[in-house]
């Protein structure tokens, strides 16, 4: 995606099991060649941080870092859980819920009011049980794993199960919450910044 400010001038989601480096570079060429932006007049680049598949992650962040490291721009990183509560639109305590496999599920606690998005816990990694066990009424799911467990939560449990054209992240909302760390300079150090592990010992984000 290329954006100004809040305006999309070009924008294109893929989901893959696996990004290939040798795809990504002529994906990120079509879409500023849509948008009419070179690619040393962009300002910065906002990346994905997971978690997610270690080899998408890898190359994708790869990829940015060596971009901006070239052209000498700054880099945002955004979880991919963040970007992922942002796909609901009403105000709601939100939890992610993304399949990590093996009956694990990547999930975080948000709270949204407006397009303000606050997280409210870790980013936690939970057995099908547990998420079934820290869900509330009134509470939205919404992410991949959502398909996975639905069949599981029981229609009374009173939780609200986002639509599935919402259970991906959407690089308009990691470009939205990017923004307000551009306009602060709030930027990450492309040497350091490395993708969102989680580890079942402890269920913390690894840095």
């Amino acid at each position: 995606m290329v954006t100004d400010g809040e305006k999309v001038l070009a924008q294109k989601d893929i989901v893959l099991e696996k990004v290939l480096s040798d795809s990504i570079i002529p994906a990120i060429d079509k879409i500023l060649s849509q948008a009419k932006v070179l690619l040393p007049k962009l300002d910065g680049f906002c990346v994905g941080l997971g978690p997610g598949s270690f080899t998408s992650l890898r190359v994708g962040l790869s990829t940015i870092k060596g971009l901006a490291f070239a052209l000498k721009k700054p880099v945002v990183g955004i979880s991919s859980l963040d970007g992922l509560a942002m796909n609901v639109k009403e105000d709601a305590d939100i939890l992610t819920v993304v399949d990590a496999k093996r009956n694990l599920f990547y999930t975080c606690f948000y709270q949204k009011k407006g397009i303000a998005l606050k997280r409210k816990s870790k980013y936690l990694l939970l057995s099908a049980d547990e998420v079934l066990k820290v869900m509330k009424p009134g509470m939205i799911l919404v992410g991949d794993g959502v398909g996975l467990l639905q069949d599981k939560i029981a229609r009374e449990s009173g939780v609200v199960l986002a639509d599935p054209d919402n259970w991906y992240p959407k690089a308009e909302n990691l470009a939205l919450l990017s923004l307000e760390r551009f306009k602060k300079k709030d930027f990450d150090n492309i040497s350091t910044l490395v993708p969102l592990y989680l580890y079942p010992e402890d269920c913390q984000v690894q840095k």
